[in-house]
């Protein structure tokens, strides 16, 4: 792993607040899993998802906006198409970091990002590797 790309890691998962948009209720699908390997590992963390009211016991937000508070890093794992639009929300509330999981990247999304200042994960790094890397 390059090492500018494991410091981006270190920093994204020493964030005080974070989101997970795209987060689940549903035990197969990563948003779920990516939130509660979050809260296993003691992160102040918030799920976003517009048809939830509530995930993992955690009061669900419709969109960042709506999450009290400063965040710093956001976890993304929505479809590609919806992730676009949550870089640019992710950038109006000041967040300075975001992860977009595998799957949920695009290069639009990525260059977006980069352009507005954002501190980037993309394209093959997941969250819940490297979060379980951290306990071994």
């Amino acid at each position: 792993m390059p090492q500018d790309l494991a410091a981006a890691i270190r920093a994204f998962l020493a964030s005080s607040r974070i989101a997970v948009v795209g987060a689940s209720n549903h035990p197969h699908k990563f948003g779920g899993r990516v939130l509660a390997a979050c809260l296993r590992h003691g992160l102040d963390a918030h799920p976003v998802n517009p048809n939830a009211t509530e995930v993992l016991g955690r009061r669900c937000y419709a969109a960042l906006e709506q999450v009290p508070g400063p965040l710093e890093a956001v976890s993304i794992v929505t479809p590609p198409g919806i992730t676009e639009r949550i870089v640019e929300e992710a950038a109006a509330a000041g967040v300075r970091r975001v992860w977009m999981q595998p799957g949920a990247e695009t290069a639009q999304a990525i260059a977006r990002a980069r352009v507005l200042g954002l501190d980037v994960i993309a394209g093959g790094p997941c969250l819940l590797i490297e979060i379980a890397a951290l306990v071994r």
